[in-house]
């Protein structure tokens, strides 16, 4: 069972969420708006917040930074809008996944699953050390460093990033991405792995060229 923080100013939505949760054994916390949220957040230890974006005087970019600033917690987005650049923002922000409305919440579940199911299984894989022209990877303290600088990345592009790293040299198609990396493999959810190859180039600097784009496959990572 996991402990979840629902935060939403839609009270249709919280009791649809949180209906869901409890169905699937969790316990849930909900939240009015960001506000409430981050003061929850401070007092009660979570596995995982769902967080709407847009609410009024605290939006859920804002109050996620405000609690990245003391956990570490797994974040789900939800929003309206759902456009690549909100998208970045919210991955940016320290989300793990971003989902927009109106949803499934079958979906919901099976997402919010596979993020509970990641955070709790460690990964042995990436115990390995790595080093090519100025990029280097410690994979066992989940660090990496372009030209003497440690770069500061999303949970979930550290994930992509060792991922990748594990199986280099190694083409991976787009669909086997998403499922190893995210935990589900949905029809539609391309979007989400280009988003998160983008701002993982953008943190590698020149050495993205290290990750290949393959036309029509998916990606590789020459290593």
């Amino acid at each position: 069972m996991a402990k979840i923080l629902v935060v939403d100013d839609e009270e249709k939505i919280r009791e649809l969420i949180l209906k869901y949760t409890k169905f699937e054994g969790h316990e849930a916390v909900i939240a009015a708006d960001g506000m409430a949220a981050v003061e929850a957040a401070r007092r009660e230890t979570f596995d995982l917040i769902i967080m709407d974006v847009m609410m009024p005087e605290l939006d859920g970019f804002s109050a996620v930074k405000e609690i990245r600033k003391t956990r570490g917690t797994p974040v789900l987005f939800l929003s309206a809008r759902g456009e690549e650049y909100d998208r970045i923002h919210g991955f940016e922000s320290g989300g793990d996944d971003y989902v927009t409305k109106p949803f499934s919440p079958k979906e919901l579940m099976l997402r919010i699953e596979a993020i509970l199911k990641r955070a709790k299984q460690p990964d042995a894989a990436r115990r390995e050390l790595w080093s090519k022209e100025g990029l280097s990877a410690d994979a066992t303290a989940r660090t990496v460093t372009v030209d003497g600088e440690t770069v500061n990345m999303s949970p979930k592009e550290y994930d992509l990033f060792f991922y990748m790293l594990k199986n280099r040299n190694i083409a991976l198609t787009r669909e086997k991405l998403i499922e190893e990396v995210w935990g589900y493999d949905f029809i539609g959810f391309d979007r989400t792995l280009d988003t998160h190859v983008k701002l993982l180039r953008k943190s590698l600097g020149r050495y993205a060229k290290f990750i290949v784009t393959l036309r029509g496959v998916g990606y590789r990572f020459e290593g």
